[in-house]
């Protein structure tokens, strides 16, 4: 897999949604959230923990955002990742950006058995801050 293709191919979609957002500013769940918002990304947080984030809805899982997403960020821990991928693909999600710490071997086994274009060893929020 040509990872620095799909990475390209990820900074242009504009749809994201960040599993695993949250209100303390201080996790990476509300820091690369907060980031891709700041770069114009169309930004969904989901979170069963909160209705909303500095005023914007925050959906309790990827079924229930209105809109087609184009890539997940991974902001969850392996095993609520395992069970997040069906969702994934259920709602017709291309890429999933699996942050560090968010996957292990069969969370990558699974992606890739289910035909996600994925990024692994990488963070979007580093990524868009060298770009400031």
């Amino acid at each position: 897999m040509d990872f620095t293709k799909i990475k390209q191919e990820m900074l242009e979609k504009k749809k994201w949604a960040v599993i695993g957002v949250s209100q303390k500013k201080d996790r990476w769940g509300y820091k690369i959230w907060k980031k891709l918002k700041e770069h114009n990304y169309e930004t969904y947080g989901i979170s069963p923990n909160y209705e909303e984030i500095e005023g914007e809805k925050i959906y309790s899982s990827i079924i229930e955002i209105p809109e087609m997403i184009d890539v997940l960020d991974m902001v969850v821990s392996p095993k609520i990742g395992m069970n997040i991928l069906d969702e994934a693909k259920a709602s017709n999600i291309e890429y999933i950006f699996f942050q560090p710490g968010t996957y292990n071997e069969k969370v990558i086994e699974k992606a890739s058995s289910l035909g996600f274009k994925y990024l692994i060893d990488d963070c979007i929020y580093a990524t868009l801050k060298r770009e400031e």
